[in-house]
């Protein structure tokens, strides 16, 4: 799996920030999605937006391995599909009635998606398209809100052109992996992780690194 522009897959949040039973919402170039994590671990990406009557389903909370709307509490089980209505205990809901998933994968301490065709299989190739190795553990160290163009961001932490994630070439405090998320034209989200057996103070350098480099990117706005 590549994750530049291209191909699709964007690196939606930091993997640690979703704990098990929760759920999410992100905007990716200005369509909300909703990231949740069932009971088992596994993370599911869908539009946010439940298909009854509209209702953001990042409100939504876990109900028996299910993701419950806030609204009238349909349930939707991990392939999109409508499991329960509760106006209609009795009735089996039509396949027709589903949320809308996309492909979604977790790798590198990241939640990574794109967008699917009903059906369609997650690719299961890895992520290092750009020449670098990305095995190994990766530490989360945080997400922060750019008021900057996604590729503006990019050139300043010192991503190679076009590329909207990669480990750094240049020494940050060690090795550091960075995936932007683009929220619209005029901001994004920069995430950060640490290489594996990254001590207290070196991520809290990598947080001090990250401040300065939103605040140059928005600087350079």
């Amino acid at each position: 799996m590549t994750a530049d522009p291209g191909d699709g897959w964007h690196a939606l949040m930091l993997a640690m920030d979703l704990e098990p039973g929760s759920v999410a919402g992100c905007v990716l170039r200005g369509r909300e999605l909703a990231v949740w994590r069932d009971a088992r671990g596994v993370a599911h990406v869908w539009d946010d937006r439940c298909p009854h009557r509209g209702m953001r389903l990042s409100l939504g909370f876990l109900r028996e391995g299910t993701l419950a709307c806030l609204y009238h509490g349909w349930r939707f089980g991990p392939d999109g599909r409508c499991a329960h209505i509760p106006a209609h205990p009795e009735l089996s809901p039509p396949a027709t009635i589903r949320a809308a998933p996309w492909a979604a994968v977790e790798r590198h301490g990241l939640i990574w998606a794109r967008p699917v065709a009903e059906g369609a299989e997650v690719p299961g190739v890895e992520i290092g398209a750009d020449g670098h190795v990305w095995t190994g553990a990766w530490t989360g160290v945080r997400s922060l809100r750019v008021g900057a163009p996604a590729e503006r961001v990019a050139g300043v932490i010192g991503l190679a052109a076009g590329r909207l994630a990669g480990v750094l070439d240049r020494d940050v405090h060690g090795a550091v992996l960075a995936a932007i998320l683009p929220v619209d034209g005029d901001a994004c989200m920069l995430h950060v992780l640490a290489g594996s057996m990254a001590g207290a103070a070196r991520l809290h350098a990598l947080a001090d690194w990250a401040r300065d480099m939103r605040g140059c990117a928005e600087e350079a706005a």
